[in-house]
């Protein structure tokens, strides 16, 4: 268990310092493209498939689609749309309420109805 936290930590912050410093240089696009990297995804579902099989991952990559639709694209929007006019910071915390309230209303949608079991 402490072996694939581990490897979850490594994982995101290699990727998270990677993103960062594309930027920084100047390297705009790859930025852009090694943020696409599902990386959490990715090794989550290296796990979740290693202890749960195939089935599981099926299940939660459908659940992690939908809200990803329902509350990570408002987000997206809401940040692209305010940081221009209010400031990247702002911004930021505007598109994260959104994106938890929207992600909580999904969550609980989910649970209420039984969806994705």
């Amino acid at each position: 268990m402490m072996k694939n936290i581990v490897i979850y930590f490594l994982t995101g912050g290699t990727f998270t310092v990677l993103i960062v410093l594309l930027e920084q240089s100047g390297y705009r696009l790859l930025s852009g493209l090694a943020a696409l990297v599902p990386v959490f995804t990715l090794v989550s579902y290296i796990f979740i498939g290693q202890t749960q099989g195939g089935l599981a991952v099926s299940k939660h990559s459908m659940f992690v689609l939908i809200g990803t639709l329902v509350s990570w694209v408002p987000y997206m929007l809401v940040i692209s749309y305010l940081a221009p006019k209010i400031g990247p910071y702002k911004a930021i915390a505007a598109g994260m309420g959104a994106f938890f309230v929207l992600a909580g209303a999904f969550v609980f949608a989910v649970g209420r109805f039984g969806w994705f079991k």
